[in-house]
């Protein structure tokens, strides 16, 4: 009688770069670590270095390959060429099975392309948003309908993100709505600052200093604002913050475009915390204390309904469409006047603000990564 033939793990390469990335992908990770069916192999493009570290240390992950690409002031074209040469030197070094990416960032796009250059297949996490304009988000939208060409297995957050895919003909079959990854790990790190709050401890000062205020958390990186729409954003936290009951606190981004403005414009407000980047469970913190969140990221459109938080977003386009559908999120572009007066509305009308705390988060329930692995099972098992 012959043995049975041993089925090995299935070597999935996972590639990120980003903080946000990082956040998404870390409870894929973890799944994949615990079903005996895979091996992860992470690599890291370290696209954002220092804000991915911070991720990194919280969700326990060494990264088995870290490109290190990171460069000042480095251009879109000449981080896409380092990207696609360094990934594809990797998986020709580790010959995985299969590919996953996250979302919409340059790694992504460039991880998914090497792969296809390779004929591996390629799994999208956080697959079909789309905003309709290829420059709002800027380079964003346009990475994610290139990921989605070559995806083989498309992760959708949202049924909405799943129609957008199956109107550019992606095979329905293909397509599956997991819920948004972001929630597992907002789920993650809230349970592990209600065990051990030393871990977000380093707000304690802020908190003091800001009590009996109103907190409004700010977040802005998008390049489509970099100049005039960060001059806007900035001289409208101006206004905000000279409100008696209010209080800003704001995480600056690293990136100068965002930096210099800011520091510019704000730096010795009585009401406006001006702080570095927060590692993940620091943030988690910072949803918790605010009453609004004003933004222009992607991520923090998903996370803040999850708290039940308000999020204004400063942009004219959001490929996140469900959470305006839905009232968790509203539009208000860049302009000072609209985003002050929204910022008010908020605050001084009860009703308009119990509306949007109220409302369902349609970004899912905590188990988009179980999901997704059990997918790939299924895949594998074909």
């Amino acid at each position: 009688m012959t043995e049975p033939q041993k089925i090995l793990p299935q070597k999935i390469m996972v590639v990120f770069g980003t903080r946000p990335e990082a956040i998404k992908l870390f409870p894929v990770v973890a799944a994949l670590h615990a079903d005996p069916r895979f091996t992860p192999v992470v690599c890291v493009s370290a696209q954002h270095r220092q804000m991915l570290d911070q991720v990194l240390e919280i969700a326990g992950i060494v990264p088995d390959h870290d490109l290190d690409l990171m460069k000042p002031d480095q251009t879109l074209d000449g981080l896409t060429a380092a990207l696609l040469t360094e990934l594809g030197r990797v998986m020709d070094l580790e010959q995985p099975a299969r590919v996953i990416v996250q979302g919409d960032t340059a790694t992504a796009m460039a991880g998914a392309l090497a792969a296809y250059y390779r004929k591996l297949p390629v799994d999208h996490v956080e697959a079909g948003l789309r905003s309709g304009n290829i420059y709002h988000p800027w380079p964003e939208e346009v990475n994610r309908k290139i990921i989605g060409t070559i995806a083989s297995l498309h992760f959708a957050p949202t049924d909405v993100s799943a129609g957008a895919l199956i109107a550019e003909q992606v095979d329905p079959a293909r397509v599956h709505v997991t819920g948004n990854t972001v929630i597992d790990a907002l789920h993650w790190v809230s349970q592990r600052i209600a065990t051990n709050p030393a871990l977000a401890g380093g707000l304690a000062d802020l908190e003091a200093r800001f009590a009996g205020k109103r907190i409004i958390g700010v977040t802005s990186h998008r390049r489509e604002n970099f100049g005039g729409g960060m001059e806007n954003i900035a001289e409208a936290i101006r206004q905000i913050a000279a409100r008696d009951d209010v209080a800003v606190i704001f995480p600056v981004h690293l990136n100068p475009n965002v930096r210099a403005v800011m520091n510019t414009a704000l730096s010795g407000l009585d009401n406006v915390a001006l702080i570095e980047p927060l590692d993940y469970p620091h943030f988690a913190r910072l949803l918790g204390l605010a009453e609004i969140m004003l933004t222009d990221s992607g991520g923090v459109q998903e996370e803040a309904p999850a708290l039940g938080k308000p999020v204004l977003v400063m942009r004219e386009t959001t490929e996140r469409p469900e959470g305006v559908t839905a009232g968790t999120a509203k539009l208000v572009g860049t302009e000072t006047t609209r985003i002050v007066s929204e910022i008010f509305n908020l605050l001084d009308d009860k009703a308009a603000y119990e509306q949007m705390a109220r409302a369902h988060n349609p970004f899912g329930d905590g188990q988009a990564a179980r999901r997704i692995v059990e997918l790939l099972g299924n895949e594998i098992g074909r």
